[in-house]
């Protein structure tokens, strides 16, 4: 079968290529063809759109860059009628792909949505729309089933594609050539996951750098996102003494700490690691405006969501200030039964969210549908 999938950003890039390879399990002679990053291409998907081009935040941001998504709407839905695909398989990015997911189910293509847009979070009202456009939700978040039920639509929930994609990197043997530079260093590694896009990272690394000089008994290394130039790394940590590392995420994690992280999957990832984090975040003057009057979330971390309780520390806007970064950390290095206290929490994490296999169960449940 031909499977065209839409995904935005760098963590629906990881959680398609799982698919992808699993799909082909199912269906050996499964084609692809995608918007989407590296990991898919190495999955043997064309890709049309890389999600270094592609991916936008933030209300002001979207705005300055409206014409340029809504051209490349209108190219996406000429490549899919060429393309004309058994299925169409958008993961998350939902301003983008909901639009899409409209047009192909006027021209009787099957919609498969794999990892629901957020919408417990902001825009219910999209759930009308996706039961009217979509054929099969596929949700990674225990509690989205009941969320969808809620509003009289069945979905199915299979587990959450990360557990698979952590287990894979702990079966890989990793050479100390593939670990962060400095790996016999004495000291205690302090993660620092900035995040992946352009327009995120100077405001919140430089938060995270400025914590440095209180820790010299430490040993500070950032996660670079292969998709974002090094040079861009380079100038941000010019003068500081912290280590960079490009594409090594996962093993940098295996040594950390603790860390601090930009909002987003890496939190989750970050706890699925077993390493206490302080969850960061800091956006535009109006994004954060508009989004505190729309946003009907309690948090903004993915742990605390899933347990329901304030298990990691979150810094918001004006809170993400040095001092108040500097005393987490050190409660997260020093005090051990506040430290114990997430681990447990991290522990109860991973029961919530299922073992591994997500990705082949979600793709078994797709092949299986795709043929009836």
């Amino acid at each position: 079968m031909k499977y065209y999938i839409i995904a935005g950003e760098v963590s629906g890039d990881l959680h398609a290529s799982n698919l992808m390879r699993e799909l082909k399990k199912s269906d050996p002679l499964a084609e692809f063809r995608a918007w989407g990053g590296d990991l898919m291409q190495e999955q043997g998907a064309e890709i049309v759109r890389h999600i270094r081009d592609i991916s936008f935040m933030g209300f002001l941001e979207v705005a300055v860059n409206l014409k340029t998504i809504l051209r490349n709407i209108r190219f996406c839905k000429r490549d899919i009628m060429e393309y004309k695909p058994d299925v169409v398989i958008l993961v998350d990015y939902p301003g983008f792909n909901l639009r899409i997911a409209e047009f192909v189910k006027a021209q009787n293509i099957r919609v498969f949505y794999y990892i629901s847009p957020q919408i417990w979070a902001w825009k219910q009202g999209r759930v009308k729309k996706i039961r009217r456009v979509v054929d099969r939700m596929y949700v990674i978040l225990p509690f989205e089933k009941d969320f969808y039920k809620g509003f009289g639509m069945d979905v199915d929930f299979s587990g959450h594609p990360l557990l698979d994609a952590i287990e894979q990197y702990k079966q890989r043997s990793v050479s100390v050539e593939n670990k962060p530079q400095a790996s016999l260093d004495p000291r205690p590694v302090i993660a620092l996951l900035p995040g992946s896009r352009q327009q995120e990272l100077s405001n919140m690394l430089k938060r995270m750098l400025s914590v440095i000089p209180e820790f010299p008994e430490c040993r500070f290394v950032v996660a670079a996102s292969a998709n974002v130039p090094i040079e861009t790394y380079q100038t941000l940590t010019a003068g500081s003494t912290v280590e960079v590392v490009v594409g090594q995420t996962y093993d940098l994690l295996s040594q950390a700490r603790a860390a601090l992280v930009t909002s987003g999957t890496a939190t989750l990832e970050t706890a699925l690691f077993g390493v206490p984090e302080v969850v960061c975040y800091k956006g535009s003057a109006l994004s954060y405006a508009i989004a505190k009057r729309v946003v009907k979330i309690k948090y903004i971390s993915l742990v605390n969501l899933i347990l329901d309780r304030p298990a990691v520390k979150e810094l918001i806007q004006d809170d993400l200030r040095t001092d108040y970064l500097i005393a987490e950390l050190k409660r997260l290095l020093y005090d051990q039964e506040y430290r114990q206290h997430m681990l447990d929490d991290m522990q109860e994490l991973r029961i919530k969210l299922g073992g591994p296999g997500a990705s082949a169960r979600t793709a078994r449940m797709m092949v299986d549908r795709l043929k009836h």
